[in-house]
């Protein structure tokens, strides 16, 4: 049995061990959720470095399924893919914020899920184009049996909190279960009990919570959810990009690509004021919120990158390579950005805003819908996200509002 060694501080914020005992352990002891100067670790910003990978091959996974006129296929198979990608992701942002021993053990176990999340990007282009789940689901359990490990050894000294950090362990262990037998059942049965083991995951921390809470640090989480929105929105750069390169070997098309590119950075940078305008940390003060915040975050993360995926659709319309309509083409960008603007509206913006912010974003992101109507692609909705960002910017979050900063509260969480 390895020994547990005594915990020093690594100098930033994190549990460490003695580094002088090779092998030792330090306790997993929960985190102080008031720790002042709480941020991201490096291993955590390098864990995240996977799954601009896994992200990246999904979006164009999405692009190439609109692009060839199998949207409906696409859309469902993108849905699927991108829940495994931001479980895994939020599963661990959860935990970490509440437990960590930055020794030998919690590193090698964060690698395994990295490892976990690179099997699970490999298997997304069979996903998509011949309903070839078993890669995925393997890469994917591969994750969830690192975090079980985690949890297990977050137990032994959670104290009042032993309880539920063992529900997590079981009830996480019972669905992978699932995870592996539903690849053993015949292909027409394995579609039903897809939506079913989601279910089943978003049902464990409602359960795992129900009578304990994990002590999570409010800044830390909420910064973790930005950093993942940058990584999201890194996609959108990346298209924009690419527009003005496909620019550069099509001289017929070139004022249109130019112009998209042009909005396509117009509409990336919109989007990033208003996520990052109301200070999260208020939106997480209870069950509700918190539910709310961490499982609508699904919708908005999955429509950011799925911007990107409907920008190279337009950019294939403007040069001929698309077997969809104009409108259609446009709407695979405008469906995106809508969801994302009304849903960081309604879990971080409206309860930090006043009347009129919480009708200019609600009505902004509807209003972009009618961008199909406007012979220049994106110009629409760059217009009305640029005049969403302009009332930000006049009218600021509301002091009573952050007046009653409830950070200090220990309410229930889910990760």
């Amino acid at each position: 049995m390895v020994a547990e060694a005594r915990v020093v501080n690594d100098g930033r914020g994190c549990p460490g061990y003695a580094a002088a005992v090779p092998l030792m352990l330090a306790p997993m002891r929960p985190r102080d959720p008031a720790e002042p100067g709480r941020t991201a670790t490096p291993l955590e910003l390098f864990f995240d470095l996977v799954f601009v990978v896994a992200v990246s091959i999904a979006s164009v996974q999405l692009h190439h399924a609109l692009t060839e006129g199998h949207a409906g296929h696409g859309v469902l198979s993108y849905a699927l893919v991108f829940f495994g990608i931001w479980w895994a992701w939020m599963n661990f942002t959860w935990f970490a914020t509440s437990y960590g021993a930055d020794d030998w053990l919690y590193r090698v176990l964060t690698f395994l899920q990295m490892g976990g999340v690179l099997v699970l990007a490999a298997g997304v282009e069979p996903a998509f184009t011949d309903d070839h789940w078993a890669v995925v689901t393997i890469g994917y359990v591969v994750m969830r049996v690192a975090m079980i490990a985690q949890w297990l050894r977050a137990s032994r000294f959670a104290g009042p909190n032993r309880a539920t950090t063992l529900r997590y362990a079981a009830g996480i262990a019972i669905v992978q279960v699932f995870w592996i037998v539903r690849l053993f059942l015949p292909d027409d049965v394995q579609p039903f009990l897809h939506p079913i083991l989601i279910l089943a995951e978003l049902a464990v921390p409602v359960i795992a919570e129900r009578s304990g809470w994990t002590p999570w640090h409010p800044h830390h989480i909420t910064e973790r959810y930005g950093l993942f929105t940058l990584i999201v929105l890194g996609e959108s750069l990346l298209a924009s990009a690419n527009a003005i390169i496909e620019a550069l070997h099509d001289d017929q098309a070139l004022a249109p690509l130019i112009s998209i590119s042009v909005m396509t950075l117009v509409v990336t940078c919109a989007l990033w004021w208003i996520y990052f305008w109301p200070p999260h940390h208020l939106s997480i003060r209870g069950f509700a919120q918190n539910i709310r915040y961490g499982y609508v975050h699904y919708f908005v993360f999955a429509a950011a990158a799925a911007f990107s995926a409907g920008i190279e659709v337009q950019i294939d319309a403007l040069t001929g390579h698309s077997e969809l309509s104009a409108v259609a083409a446009s709407l695979t960008v405008t469906v995106p950005v809508a969801i994302f603007v009304l849903g960081i509206w309604w879990i971080a913006l409206r309860e930090n805003a006043g009347r009129v912010v919480n009708t200019v974003v609600p009505l902004g992101g509807l209003l972009v819908l009618l961008d199909p109507i406007t012979p220049v692609p994106v110009l629409l909705t760059a217009l009305i996200l640029v005049t969403v960002v302009v009332t930000l910017v006049i009218r600021p979050p509301v002091p009573a509002r952050l007046a009653g900063d409830p950070s200090h509260r220990r309410p229930t969480i889910i990760p």
